[in-house]
């Protein structure tokens, strides 16, 4: 992925931190429990205010499962929005349990979050993980209603490299059509931090995730824009050190536009690539409106038309 030249990616997400009180002592903290700062905003993270379900499965491979946050108390009329988010980490790390914390957030805001999990290299490369989120999405469609969820108000979020994921579920129809979908069912997407026009990939660990240097065209995001692309919100970071917001999401956006898709394009100071993302939780909710934006997004979205219906 496209990386800018400025202070280092840690330095950078140290002073992130350094700038947020309650981010420098969640730091601290973490230092002195010999945990990561997500462990620990996930341990702090309150477990009264919605209703989880872990382990959802959706396929037939292990990666296919969801763990399903869920608001408390009685769904509006046709079920709340429902939200499939896709985790990052360079398509070699991370996982669903890590996300409480955004469970937690966004259940809080009356919409159900299914944090899903995907296959990742080396067991798998270009494209074989975006099955795996297109299946997650095919159950959100087909299942909302036993979560309390709306079928026809389900998007697909993403954070970096669950970000490209979304885009490709969200923009590439070739995914769902798999899955007996079309992305005119999405009411819309959300993509955090993500890298949509990345050749060449400067990246070295990423490079064999897409066999560089043969790395396939039709692998970037912004090759299947279409005026039938979904609402679109994308939420950059002004600095980010890891995937450029100008040559990725700006790029996207513009694509979008040109097609008449209605795009929010949100920048933000204060956090990078990671804090983006942390700042969906209690302790962080102050270095970025994140949180605010994207539930706003996704409770204004109209919903989409019956399955096959024209947009």
């Amino acid at each position: 992925m496209p990386s800018q030249r400025t202070p280092s990616r840690f330095q950078h997400h140290v002073g992130a931190w350094r700038r947020a009180p309650v981010g420098m002592a969640l730091a601290a903290l973490a230092l002195l429990a010999g945990c990561s700062p997500v462990k620990l905003i996930n341990a702090i993270t309150p477990d009264d205010t919605f209703a989880l379900t872990r382990d959802v499965s959706f396929g037939p491979l292990p990666a296919n499962q969801v763990d399903v946050y869920r608001p408390l108390g009685t769904p509006p009329p046709g079920g709340w929005p429902v939200v499939v988010f896709i985790h990052g980490g360079s398509w070699q790390t991370g996982g669903r349990d890590q996300y409480k914390f955004l469970g937690e957030a966004l259940a809080s805001r009356g919409i159900v979050l299914m944090a899903s999990s995907y296959r990742l290299y080396p067991e798998v490369r270009y494209p074989d993980f975006l099955p795996d989120s297109a299946r997650a999405v095919a159950y959100a469609l087909g299942h909302a209603g036993r979560h309390g969820g709306n079928p026809r108000k389900v998007l697909v979020m993403g954070h970096s490299a669950g970000a490209y994921n979304a885009a490709m579920v969200a923009l590439d129809d070739r995914w769902l059509a798999q899955q007996g979908h079309h992305i005119t069912e999405l009411a819309g997407w959300v993509g955090l931090a993500g890298p949509y026009d990345f050749i060449p990939i400067k990246d070295r660990s990423v490079q064999p995730v897409f066999h560089h240097p043969d790395v396939p065209p039709d692998s970037q995001p912004v090759a299947h824009v279409s005026a039938q692309s979904p609402p679109t919100f994308l939420g950059v970071a002004d600095f980010d050190a890891q995937v450029n917001p100008d040559t990725n999401s700006g790029h996207l956006a513009t694509r979008l536009e040109s097609q008449g898709v209605p795009v929010v394009f949100k920048r933000y100071g204060g956090v990078d690539h990671l804090t983006l993302i942390g700042a969906f939780s209690r302790p962080l909710h102050r270095m970025a409106p994140v949180l605010d934006d994207v539930a706003a997004f996704v409770q204004t979205m109209p919903e989409a038309p019956i399955k096959n219906g024209p947009r």
